[in-house]
């Protein structure tokens, strides 16, 4: 760019054309009419960031110091996975003890090809729908939650029934989920049962949690129908079907998991599936050889070598929730936590206000505007109590003062 901002064109060069101007192949008619998933803004870094649910204070020391550790050769090879499927196995053994009795191996072990990795859940999502989804089929999925399963469905052409959270607590539509997915009914209907099922359990951004036999009983009903279970907050609140799931007997059973929200490797991108083979084999197919680098190889290793860390972090998450909650209750100010690293406020004067007034105070936190049946809250993210503790106090001020 010149001074002034006028960009540069060489003499005898054809005049530079907007680029609004520019006629361009048409992509699909689904992503023509596609609006994407609203991804963090730029410019976080140095602010708390209670905004995207992430891990506010980092990953282990461990983590670090392997990353500094990467030989310079390491980073001219392609990235190599052996290990880190038993590695992840090894891992939720140990954070799942109750697969198995005292000494006895678990009922259902899982096999290191049960296990898919990603470049982020975000990745297993997007490659769960590419494998499974087709034009005229239905995801069915609940309202509102992750934004990202819309934007995905919609890109494959798939219709989407969205029912909502019961109120006044946002309690899981069981009943409801249970006939559209056995009994068809509306956009269903005409295409048989709904191709997928997505499940975010706990809910982002209710927070609502549903217990594992009755996702285990919907998947047992429903073998046509991939049931997915998006667990990325389950380390929060438990409740992970895991310890219970027989993928052999369930094989249109799918778990998502990530080391973003806990073990903070969300700067990394690492998420992982975990299912039946032949699933989590088809799900790979559509993705690249080499999606998921070598540093995230290496911090994912790190991470789950030293999960005491990442359990003292969400121990920690857990004692500033309920601290948070107890002055929120104090104050007379309305909200909602049930589950996950998160809780939703209404706040009395507009929304957006508030959240203006808390970025200039170096402070995060997202507007739920939009979203049906939460239109009007604050979405917060919980980190450390000394972080809630200033956030409450900076929230009274821009509230009250």
């Amino acid at each position: 760019m010149r001074a002034g901002g006028a960009a540069y064109a060489a003499p005898n060069a054809p005049p530079v054309v907007p680029a609004s101007c520019v006629n361009v192949p048409d992509a699909r008619p689904e992503v023509e009419s596609l609006q994407a998933y609203s991804a963090p803004l730029e410019g976080r870094r140095g602010m708390l960031r209670l905004d995207f649910n992430e891990n506010t204070v980092g990953p282990s020391p461990q983590v670090v110091e392997a990353l500094r550790a990467i030989p310079a050769e390491q980073i001219a090879v392609y990235p190599e996975y052996d290990g880190l499927r038993e590695a992840f196995i090894a891992n939720l053994l140990a954070q799942h003890p109750g697969q198995h009795s005292a000494g006895a191996p678990p009922a259902h072990p899982l096999q290191p090809e049960q296990i898919g990795l990603f470049n982020g859940v975000d990745a297993a999502i997007h490659a769960i729908f590419h494998a499974y989804g087709d034009r005229g089929d239905t995801l069915l999925t609940t309202s509102p939650t992750f934004g990202y399963y819309s934007p995905c469905a919609r890109m494959q052409g798939m219709a989407i029934e969205a029912i909502p959270y019961r109120l006044p607590d946002f309690a899981f539509p069981l009943e409801e989920i249970r006939a559209a997915l056995l009994e068809p009914v509306g956009t269903t209907s005409a295409q048989g049962p709904p191709r997928l099922l997505l499940i975010c359990n706990p809910n982002n951004p209710t927070g609502t949690r549903l217990a594992p036999q009755p996702i285990l009983e919907l998947a047992a009903a429903a073998p046509h129908t991939l049931v997915v279970v998006d667990e990325l907050y389950e380390a929060f609140s438990g409740d992970s079907v895991l310890p219970l799931a027989d993928f052999a007997a369930t094989p249109n059973l799918v778990v998502l998991r990530s080391l973003a929200k806990t073990a903070g490797l969300a700067g990394l991108r690492m998420g992982f599936a975990i299912g039946a083979a032949p699933v989590i084999d088809r799900i790979g197919r559509v993705t690249g050889p080499y999606d998921i680098n070598s540093f995230a190889v290496t911090a994912a290793h790190a991470a789950l070598a030293d999960q005491a860390f990442t359990d003292a972090y969400v121990a920690e998450v857990k004692r500033a929730r309920r601290w948070l909650l107890e002055q929120l209750q104090a104050a007379g100010v309305r909200h909602h936590a049930a589950g996950g690293n998160y809780l939703l406020l209404w706040p009395d004067l507009p929304p957006e206000q508030v959240e203006d007034r808390l970025r200039q105070a170096g402070i995060l936190v997202r507007s739920m505007a939009g979203k049906p049946l939460i239109e009007g809250s604050l979405r917060v993210s919980i980190g450390t109590c000394a972080q809630m503790e200033r956030f409450w106090q900076a929230y009274r001020s821009v509230t009250t003062g």
